[in-house]
């Protein structure tokens, strides 16, 4: 009967070649299921080749399940089996995290640790085997407890994995724990310091790497560099994180070149292999190609690891997320590591996401533009991948597509957010209505995976409502905002803008709002990490207390968040902001020489940003700065200008208030999203990327608890609010 077994195997191994996976799956349950019963060994080895088969290949978890269950039971009753026991487990686990069965999963990794620390205990080959499938079980523990919102549970198993590498003499491994424990910390984020402590023992282990054996961790790179660059741009170090977005974006154009190096590879070998496989060949030349051949496939393995059939020269031990097809994924680093954080088109999808938060707001809106529409695409092409087609809504989807459709759906919010931004940015109100709308139907289709989403889009909409002159709309939906997050950042942001509004629309009643909103943030204002909100609540209480004749104290603030901006920030809508106000400061005091000065810099940068409102703002102020000094021929040319762009501004407010979507957008009235019932919603809510907080994009690799709002990679800018009123 082996031999019947070991047939069977190999008649599927031959159908997998060719991707006939169904073929294959029957072969291996012929064994299963014959009358005549096969050895247990066979039988769980068989059933551990399937569930490998459905996991890799299908979305037919629950059958994988199935069978490693069986499997399970049936090693009860070998007294060693370690390897086949450990691997069990660890598919196992997995697919109880496919399931969102986290209790499970739990259950059978501590199993599999309890199993390795015994073999751990041993000598030679079996200790560094029970040490590695230890951090294999450490590491997908770790991830089950930070889906539980336990991070100082989650951080302890990957210290525990830590201390296993560092034991075995593994730098690429030491790597991978110690960046997993830098990722929980900035879901965390107890304290910068510990995050800090973090990042410098990630650089040490990195420097410690060989630097032949670095190349084969580009993985591991990413994976570090942008978890560095994240905390760079929470604390808004923005220019150390120049330098990150520049390697990272290098890496990425080295990487596509060498994919594209290796399907040169891969299609040279497919040449040679017909050529081989003539029968007319004589001896010489088919020795000739055997030899080319050869040195093909030594460079090709040198590129990929794999040989030219695709296959591992390692069998991998499932470290990060589940294996995929060599072209689709940036592995961590080479096996028994193997695994990845997020596939590869997600990884892309994220860097050009990076260039767009650092580009936007220094004005380079053509970059801006390139990348989102890159982003764009490749998100799309994912999508449908997934099943995600037009119509397809969240309870549709398989159960183990819920995670990854939750990593793409999140991507392309930040993009459709970004691209609103710019859009309202540049006036181009349509164009910003339509991304609106579009995030809108998204959220309308999967409202538990994008959840988190419900606040920002809220905020955007006051953003839009506030770009056309609706303030007493923008500051309702502002306020909407601020209910449906936890996050405090994201909650005083929405009253920073809610305030700005208020102070736009200029009664008695509308500035005591104001002061209601701004006074409780500026009271925490050093408690935030980085200075985004201290800038923002800064210009708004300067704004105020200039509405209110405070000309002098409200100078004193505006320098100070003005500074702190400059040097911080590099924000140039908010820096041309402040100059606007600043300069409208000076006249008022009558000091006509620095107004001048300080209107003729904001003028500039809002110039180079497209920014039309605040342009007429600012011509306006230089209007009344010619009237002090009877300038008038000064005077006469400036409002000839002026007077053509408030036309071209009206015009294209006139147009984008005849729009269709223009007021469901204003009208106060919340996004009503349709709510699951109880069926629906626990399997939305297997996917755990449903809960976020992309101050730190967590929601891509690795989920929070909480529900709370996406906080963004970059808040959206409150300098397009502080514009006179219309």
């Amino acid at each position: 009967m082996e031999a019947v077994a070991e047939g069977l195997w190999a008649l599927a191994e031959h159908h997998e070649q060719r991707q006939d996976i169904g073929k294959a799956v029957k072969c291996l349950e012929a064994i299963c299921q014959s009358s005549v019963s096969f050895l247990p060994i066979v039988e769980i080895k068989t059933r551990l080749r399937i569930a490998t088969l459905l996991l890799k290949h299908t979305h037919n978890v629950n059958h994988a399940k199935s069978h490693l269950e069986r499997s399970q039971l049936l090693l009860k009753s070998i007294p060693s089996s370690f390897e086949l026991k450990c691997r069990t487990y660890s598919l196992l686990g997995h697919c109880y995290h496919l399931v969102g069965a986290i209790p499970s999963q739990k259950q059978i990794l501590n199993k599999g640790l309890e199993l390795a620390a015994i073999s751990g205990d041993g000598y030679g080959c079996l200790r560094f085997a029970g040490r590695l499938w230890s951090c294999n079980f450490n590491s997908q523990l770790a991830n089950s407890l930070a889906i539980e919102g336990d991070y100082n549970g989650s951080i302890s198993a990957l210290q525990h994995g830590l201390t296993s590498a560092v034991e075995m003499c593994y730098p690429e491994l030491q790597m991978f724990f110690a960046t997993s424990i830098l990722h929980v910390r900035m879901m965390q984020w107890d304290s910068t310091n510990l995050v800090e402590e973090s990042i410098k023992s990630c650089n040490v282990i990195w420097e410690s790497i060989e630097p032949d054996n670095r190349r084969h961790c580009l993985g591991l790179l990413f994976y570090y560099e942008l978890l560095h660059l994240f905390y760079l741009l929470r604390i808004c170090d923005y220019k150390n994180a120049a330098q990150h977005i520049d390697k990272l974006d290098a890496l990425m154009k080295s990487d596509l070149q060498r994919m594209q190096h290796i399907q040169e590879l891969r299609n040279e070998l497919d040449t040679l292999n017909h050529s081989l496989s003539r029968s007319d060949l004589n001896y010489r030349d088919r020795s000739a190609l055997d030899e080319k051949k050869v040195k093909l496939e030594e460079r090709l393995i040198n590129y990929t690891g794999m040989s030219s059939d695709g296959k591992a020269t390692l069998e991998p031990a499932y470290f990060g997320n589940v294996k995929r097809a060599w072209s689709d994924k940036i592995e961590l680093a080479p096996p028994p590591i193997d695994g990845e954080w997020l596939p590869k088109s997600a990884v892309y999808a994220l860097v050009d996401l990076m260039v767009v938060v650092f580009s936007r707001p220094k004005g380079l809106f053509r970059d801006c533009g390139k990348r989102i529409q890159s982003g764009l695409q490749i998100i799309q092409e994912e999508l449908v991948l997934l099943g995600i087609t037009e119509g397809v809504k969240e309870v549709e989807l398989q159960h183990s597509a819920i995670w990854m459709a939750g990593v793409y759906l999140m991507l392309l919010m930040q993009f459709l957010e970004n691209k609103v931004a710019v859009d309202l940015t540049r006036s181009e109100f349509v164009e910003a209505q339509e991304a609106l709308m579009e995030m809108r139907s998204w959220l309308i289709r999967f409202p538990t995976i994008l959840q988190a989403c419900e606040s920002t889009i809220e905020i955007l909409r006051g953003q839009y409502a506030h770009s056309v002159g609706c303030y007493s709309e923008a500051a309702f939906h502002f306020l909407e905002a601020s209910k449906l997050t936890q996050s405090k950042s994201m909650q005083a942001m929405s009253h920073i803008y809610a305030a700005v509004s208020y102070i736009c629309i200029g009664d008695a009643e509308s500035s005591a709002k104001a002061v209601d909103l701004i006074g409780p943030v500026l009271g925490v204002i050093d408690s935030f990490v980085g200075v985004r909100e201290k800038t923002s609540a800064l210009y708004t209480y300067g704004f105020l207390l200039m509405r209110q004749q405070n000309l002098q104290e409200a100078r004193i603030r505006l320098a100070s968040g003005l500074q702190t901006t400059h040097t911080s920030l590099g924000n140039l809508q908010l820096v041309s902001q402040y100059l606007t106000v600043l300069g409208s400061l000076a006249l008022s005091l009558h000091d006509t020489g620095q107004a001048r000065e300080i209107l003729r810099s904001a003028l500039t940068l809002a110039k180079k940003l497209y920014d039309i409102p605040t342009q007429n703002w600012v011509l306006s102020n230089m209007t009344a700065l010619y009237q002090q000094t009877g300038e008038k021929g000064s005077e006469m040319e400036n409002l000839e200008y002026q007077k053509r762009k408030v036309a071209d501004l009206q015009q294209r407010l006139a147009i984008a208030r005849s729009s269709i979507h223009h007021n469901e957008l204003i009208d106060k009235v919340k996004l009503q999203v349709h709510q699951l019932n109880e069926l629906d919603m626990k399997k939305a809510m297997a996917g755990p990327s449903k809960k976020v907080d992309l101050d730190i994009p967590e929601s891509v690799g690795l989920p929070t608890p909480q529900r709370r709002s996406s906080a963004r990679l970059m808040d959206v800018d409150i300098g397009r609010l502080g514009k006179k009123k219309l």
